[in-house]
């Protein structure tokens, strides 16, 4: 039985102590990042090793959404544009399509994207040129259309970041966003989760919604997830968590992916790629279980 936590390796090819790892404690999946790229040939060589000895029904992700997230890149992959870019439905299948293409010649099953979250002007540019537009229903649309055009590829697609990142004054890679919109104002955030509840992946925010649960991120909040995300969202698909390893969070790796999974979460997110934290998340879920 696999475990329910995806981390990352630490370079270009798996070491012998990574194998050991993925062997013994069989998580869902890895993660890559791009101090894991370095060309096709190599990235197929560690996709074919990861497949190697991960279980049959593993996950291999990338962050691959075009514009400035993107693991693969030139001259190796095509530069595709960022999200902000796409003004029609064609465009935004042709775009998912095209993502979808390039990391499944290479290996990978899970891409994280479509990025659903509205653009707020002078919110925090960690979302920035990644959202779609300022209008939840065209966000809704050509957002459904990438996940299509994704699907189409035989790639899974992950729609990012549950109930909405939008709005956050700090990027949370680096601190802890805290909302203070009301419910009300929060619902065009949620639409266009709503409106493609039926994708079959997410991911979780790393913000504080003061008027959801003033005391824990959505990532750790069993209110939020239970409530807003499988509640009035309607997402019934698997959760992810964001990356545990983020300054958003506190606690070891160990006690943020138990948290997660308590409230909710179906996946420990926990990308660096270090042995130490590797083992520890792994080992606390086993403990946890």
């Amino acid at each position: 039985m696999t475990k329910p936590v995806i981390i990352g390796v630490a370079g270009l090819a798996l070491t012998q102590a990574e194998r050991d790892l993925l062997r013994e404690h069989r998580p869902k999946g890895v993660i890559l990042f791009g101090r894991n790229v370095q060309n096709r040939p190599q990235l197929s060589e560690l996709t074919a090793s990861l497949w190697d000895v991960l279980p049959a029904d593993a996950v291999i992700m990338v962050d691959q959404e075009g514009g400035r997230v993107a693991r693969l890149r030139a001259p190796d992959w095509p530069e595709l544009p960022a999200a902000a870019a796409l003004r029609s439905r064609q465009a935004a299948f042709d775009h998912g399509k095209a993502l979808a293409a390039m990391v499944r010649e290479c290996g990978f099953n899970v891409i994280a994207a479509p990025v659903l979250d509205l653009f707020y002007p002078g919110a925090s540019s960690v979302i920035g040129d990644r959202a779609l537009s300022d209008e939840p229903e065209t966000v809704a649309r050509l957002g459904a259309a990438i996940a299509e055009g994704i699907i189409a590829e035989g790639v899974t697609p992950v729609m990012k970041h549950l109930p909405g990142h939008g709005r956050a004054q700090v990027d949370s890679h680096f601190a802890l966003p805290r909302v203070e919109a009301s419910e009300a104002e929060l619902a065009a955030d949620f639409y266009p989760f709503s409106a493609n509840n039926t994708l079959p992946w997410a991911m979780t925010a790393h913000i504080i919604y003061a008027a959801l649960d003033p005391d824990y991120p959505a990532t750790l909040s069993r209110k939020v997830i239970d409530r807003i995300i499988r509640g009035l969202i309607g997402f019934k698909g698997v959760l992810v968590s964001d990356d545990l390893a983020m300054e958003a969070l506190t606690g070891s790796p160990a006690e943020r992916a138990v948290a997660a999974l308590r409230a909710g979460c179906d996946l420990a997110l926990y990308c660096p790629g270090d042995m130490a934290g590797n083992v520890a998340v792994l080992q606390a879920v086993s403990d946890a279980a």
